[in-house]
């Protein structure tokens, strides 16, 4: 590690902070369309649990 120049040291920290940010940029993707998926079904659920309460009530 004595041989590396700090600015390489520089640019070789930057690099594995763009790969983290990325990854949690894609991480935060999947999990919004998770939850927007779910938000869906659940929707959907409830809808046809009034529907139920509509037609016995």
């Amino acid at each position: 590690m004595a041989d590396v120049s700090p600015t390489d040291r520089i640019d070789a920290a930057l690099a594995r902070i763009e790969r983290a940010v990325q990854t949690r940029e894609r991480s935060t993707t999947d999990l919004k369309q998770r939850h927007d998926a779910l938000r869906a079904r659940v929707g959907e659920a409830i809808a046809a649990l009034d529907s139920l309460g509509a037609k016995n009530g």
